[in-house]
């Protein structure tokens, strides 16, 4: 058996099981996880398999299903094409699957329905992966397809749960609008090109740029948009990432929305190579710095821990679709290692959160404090993600957000555009607001008063702490070995998305993408030092800011509410001591008051805008879809 048959091997192996799960493990708990278990790590084998001849020899494994090979120059049949970028991203999917899968064991104890949450679960990660495989535009939307419907299902999976029921229609009418923009966008391209083949179609679009096909690359841009949940898309995120399962919130915030920046890139570097384009460059840029920007101050306003965290998530998105981008080599790498920290250190805070959930039976950050007492493994676990996502060295989301800051300022420099500059103004910014937000939840959660009900907690499952344990490791190797990571991973995928010409070649014949004019591109690695002194600088300015800001959140007026009941008005008082008994803690309404209070006009802005009626998130979407296609239209035509 070669390589070519390990990319759909794996894909059907996991749709396959989600069938077997239905049919053998519905009544039997052992049977149901041993299937998913088998499907998730098999599939994980596959894939990582394909690491030395994708990523080490540069290879790009193709598969024509029922050997439906291309005929008279037109692909007809369905391909499956694995170049470095795809299966960069497939990694990131069997790993964030495989450990959620783990996960599930212990979590999901006591749930009703966990036949048809595993048959779920496995549709999803099939879905996820597939689209990542796949060589055909087509069959990528098809896959989205099954991806959302498996999403919205497992958002309502706790259906008795507060919320659950409103987020699965959150998601499923943004989505489908999403969906259907795509849909859409796919169709033109065959009506000009009458090809489905994104190697083709990368072959035959930029020189052919029509008004058909500007208007596709708009749709598909707002349609992958909606699916990366970027601002102002980001509606339905908050709901569903806090109403699912927590090992379902992990794969969401993880992996999922990562189909919608695959899907971009793949869209706006390889078929259309259309980067170049300074508008495309500003649009997105603009849109991934108010994601940052948004998320992060929504994400200082809430009381619940994985709504928190889910804003969070949006604000980290941000980041990854600024530096995408800005088209440029450096722009790209830091963006993939990005998404890749990402799903590591995102993923790890929500298995916390959902470890807290699962044994505190709350995720208020008013009513938790103090479980570092009963929960040492998971704080421990918590503090490396929390220092991963706040860019503190020597993790992986420091380097990453450090490759931005640099990629977004050499733009500005190169380029004399403002917008660049404000884009690393509001990097670093976000970064700040996270560090300090995230400083005030450990607080909150994890250290200060221990409340009474709480007395009895105790550690996760160990099944749980595993995959915690396994993400903590790789944020703390991503940020100290990141030489060997761009090396295996990050240099080829980034190779992949600015060279397309092995990409085409393999899928239509040795010549073609030459005979079309496509020229063949060298990328030289990114490079980075931690000795750097104008990092460190960078770095203390960061943590000195974000010190400021906790101790200046915590002056209020507010009063604090003590253990017995009553208020206790002490003005400026963060700890007081009295008679009475009382918590020195800080609670989760009390995170940033000043701030907030500060920024009440915005605030209430953004509160007009979350108005939690799906009908005004679909206006909301349908404008901003109109704006982006309007500006593609006009400064691409």
């Amino acid at each position: 058996m070669t390589f070519q048959h390990f990319p759909v091997l794996a894909v059907m192996i996991l749709f396959i099981s989600a069938f077997l799960v239905a049919i053998f493990g519905n009544r039997n708990n052992t049977i149901r996880y041993a299937i998913t278990m088998i499907a998730t790590t098999v599939s994980a084998g596959l894939i990582y398999s394909l690491i030395p001849e994708v990523m080490l020899k540069g290879t790009v494994i193709s598969y024509w299903m029922g050997s439906w090979e291309p005929v008279s120059g037109y692909a007809i049949g369905i391909g499956y094409e694995v170049d470095a970028l795809g299966l960069f991203f497939g990694l990131l999917v069997v790993t964030t699957f495989w450990l959620s899968s783990l996960y599930s064991i212990g979590y999901t104890k006591g749930d009703k329905n966990r036949g048809q949450y595993c048959s779920l679960f496995l549709m999803l990660s099939a879905s996820v992966l597939g689209l990542t495989m796949t060589g055909d535009i087509f069959n990528l939307f098809i896959m989205i397809e099954i991806m959302t419907f498996s999403a919205v299902a497992l958002t309502a999976f706790r259906s008795e749960s507060e919320g659950a029921l409103e987020a699965a229609m959150k998601y499923l009418v943004i989505g489908s609008a999403g969906s259907s923009m795509t849909l859409t966008g796919i169709a033109m391209l065959y009506g000009q090109c009458h090809t489905l083949n994104m190697a083709q179609l990368s072959a035959l679009l930029p020189e052919n740029m029509t008004p058909t096909s500007v208007m596709a690359l708009g749709l598909m841009i707002a349609g992958f948009g909606v699916k990366s949940f970027i601002v102002p898309f980001h509606t339905p995120a908050a709901d569903a990432y806090a109403a699912a399962p927590t090992s379902i919130s992990m794969v969401f915030s993880g992996m999922v929305n990562k189909a919608g920046v695959y899907g971009l890139i793949r869209v706006i570097y390889i078929l259309f190579r259309a980067m170049d384009h300074t508008t495309l460059q500003v649009l997105l840029v603009i849109f991934g710095a108010v994601t940052m920007f948004v998320g992060v101050t929504m994400a200082l306003t809430q009381h619940e821990f994985k709504r928190l965290l889910a804003f969070h998530s949006i604000s980290q998105i941000g980041y990854v679709i600024t530096a995408v981008g800005l088209g440029t080599a450096l722009g790209v790498t830091g963006g993939l290692f990005h998404a890749m920290n990402h799903t590591l250190f995102k993923g790890l805070l929500f298995l916390a959160a959902g470890a807290v959930l699962k044994q505190a039976g709350t995720t208020d950050l008013d009513k938790l404090g103090g479980l570092s007492k009963k929960m040492p493994q998971t704080t421990f676990c918590f503090l490396i993600g929390a220092a991963a996502i706040s860019g503190l060295p020597p993790f992986n989301g420091f380097v990453s957000k450090w490759m931005i800051y640099q990629a977004t300022f050499t733009k500005a420099v190169e380029s004399g555009n403002f917008v660049f500059v404000i884009a690393t103004i509001t990097a670093l910014i976000v970064s700040v607001m996270t560090l300090a937000s995230f400083v005030k939840v450990t607080q909150a959660v994890f250290f200060g008063q221990l409340h009474e009900e709480h007395k009895d907690v105790k550690e996760a499952d160990k099944t749980m702490l595993i995959p915690m344990y396994i993400m903590s490791a790789l944020c703390v190797l991503g940020g100290v070995f990141y030489n060997f990571v761009n090396k295996m991973l990050l240099h080829p995928a980034t190779e992949a998305v600015v060279n397309v010409t092995s990409y085409i070649d393999k899928m239509m014949g040795e010549g073609y993408a030459a005979s079309k004019g496509v020229a063949n591109i060298t990328v030289e690695p990114v490079t980075f030092s931690f000795w750097n002194p104008i990092v460190w600088l960078v770095l203390f300015g960061v943590v000195f800011i974000a010190a400021a800001i906790v101790i200046l959140a915590g002056k209020s007026d507010r009063g604090t509410i003590l253990a017995s009941g009553e208020k206790y008005n002490a003005k400026y008082a963060t700890f007081f001591s009295g008679e009475k008994e009382m918590y020195s803690h800080v609670g989760g309404s009390d995170l940033f008051w000043g701030f907030k209070t500060n920024w009440k006009k915005y605030y209430e802005v953004l509160q007009g805008l979350h108005s939690g009626i799906v009908t005004d998130y679909a206006i909301m979407t349908v404008i901003a879809s109109a704006i982006i296609i309007v500006c593609v239209f006009i400064f691409m035509l």
